[in-house]
């Protein structure tokens, strides 16, 4: 019963997000928005779907808030940095492939951290296997897995382990 009451909660926040964000309504817009947010709410039922690690609460959500700002902040940064270094060639470049390792468990935690690596100007998630992910960097800070992933995964990792486990 606490599981459909969270599914019911997170179907009318989604729902309320998609009315605030698509007014001045319509009932056509009011019926796809309803069944986009029915379908995002019951999506994680199915066993098969990684949406399952998605943790609901108070908790998660601020988290996922606050996610979505440190990404925010992290992709201003970065497409500063890679324009400035387009701007500037003479700015050195020592582009490589580190290995990081991640704390994530779940692999819905690993699909979100690898996509907002990805997103991030100067990264690209080529590979991952388990724990460990290949990471392409326009500029080679640390060399060593440690030093990579502080300087890469840390900063979405603390928010996504509450978020996803």
């Amino acid at each position: 019963m606490k599981a459909l009451k969270a599914r019911f909660l997170v179907f009318l926040a989604l729902w309320g997000a998609w009315l605030v964000l698509t007014a001045p309504w319509s009932g056509e817009e009011a019926i796809a928005g309803a069944a986009a947010a029915l379908l995002v709410a019951v999506l994680p039922f199915f066993p098969a779907s990684p949406l399952c690690d998605l943790r609901l609460g108070p908790k998660p959500l601020a988290y996922s808030v606050a996610f979505g700002f440190v990404f925010l902040k992290a992709l201003v940064l970065s497409n500063l940095d890679v324009a400035f270094r387009v701007l500037h060639p003479r700015l050195p470049i020592a582009p490589g492939i580190v290995k990081v390792k991640t704390a994530l468990k779940t692999p819905l935690g690993r699909l979100l951290l690898a996509n907002a690596i990805t997103l991030t100007p100067g990264t690209i998630t080529v590979e991952t296997r388990g724990e460990d992910l290949y990471i392409h960097w326009i500029k080679v800070a640390a060399a060593d897995p440690e030093g990579a992933t502080e300087a890469i995964v840390s900063q979405f990792e603390k928010y996504l382990e509450v978020i996803c486990g």
